[in-house]
């Protein structure tokens, strides 16, 4: 009776034994892969079709699955000591936007094709400003992100990725750049101050030129411009106008009187 029970009892925990390595097996065999992801699958070392996204199939021990993301990843490029084309020492970072296109290449062509997008990114970031007088990094900013991205995406596609833009953050200049900078947009403020005032200058001149060859071309038109003035002086309060007498009316005196002369005699 006793070698019925243990036998029971070994029969038992051997179906037990059997049912737990077959969850186990098709634990390591099933996979879900998400949406965003894709396997690629590694059967005794050579690669296979990418799989997913759903439920897929693997065979324990002789494959090797790799998750790989698709999604957008953002590298923060650390702040770089950069010295510009014309020998200024700037400071500057960026931040690069890309995703995988290919995940058979993201895995076999490169180790961590993360860290070698990034310091990929550092590198030409100081190529390219350093290549840059710091006008043109100052003003021309969009270009060097054009210039960055078509760089860093032309050299990470045998990694089969995709870098869809990168922009430079900040920039930092040394003091004595950041005053020389302002004392140089104060001048160009004042140069172009000047500017417009002797522009103004210029057409009030002409304007007061061509209203004196109205005047000298009619002598009424004079005449009519000092009456108003004359009215729009005596409007103001407590105000004494002292009244020129008009050359002409002398002149017309003084020929009035020779005329009266050449009469009498």
């Amino acid at each position: 009776m006793l070698d019925a029970i243990f036998e029971g009892i070994f029969s038992l925990g051997g179906y037990l034994g059997a049912v737990i390595i077959i969850i186990l097996i098709l634990t390591s065999a099933i996979k879900i892969i998400p949406e965003y992801q894709r396997g690629v699958v590694f059967r005794l070392g050579r690669v296979m079709d990418p799989k997913g996204p759903g439920i897929i199939v693997i065979i324990p021990i002789v494959d090797k699955l790799v998750r790989v993301d698709l999604r957008v990843f953002t590298i923060d490029v650390p702040v770089q000591e950069v010295i510009t084309k014309d020998n200024v020492p700037i400071r500057v970072n960026a931040v690069v936007y890309f995703r995988v296109m290919d995940p058979i290449k993201s895995v076999v062509a490169v180790e961590n094709y993360i860290m070698a997008t990034s310091l990929l990114s550092q590198t030409t970031l100081r190529s390219v400003v350093g290549g840059s007088e710091l006008d043109e990094v100052l003003s021309e900013r969009e270009r060097i992100n054009v210039e960055l991205q078509q760089i860093i995406d032309e050299r990470t596609d045998p990694w089969g990725i995709k870098v869809s833009a990168v922009e430079v953050k900040e920039l930092e200049l040394p003091d004595n750049m950041k005053r020389a900078l302002a004392k140089q947009a104060e001048a160009e403020r004042e140069r172009r101050a000047k500017i417009i005032n002797a522009e103004g200058e210029y057409q009030a001149a002409e304007t007061l030129s061509q209203a004196a060859k109205v005047m000298e071309a009619s002598p009424v038109t004079l005449q009519l411009r000092y009456l108003q003035t004359l009215k729009e002086m005596s409007s103001e309060r407590n105000a004494t106008i002292i009244v020129p007498f008009p050359v002409e009316f002398l002149n017309a005196f003084s020929k009035g009187g020779a005329k009266e002369r050449e009469k009498q005699e």
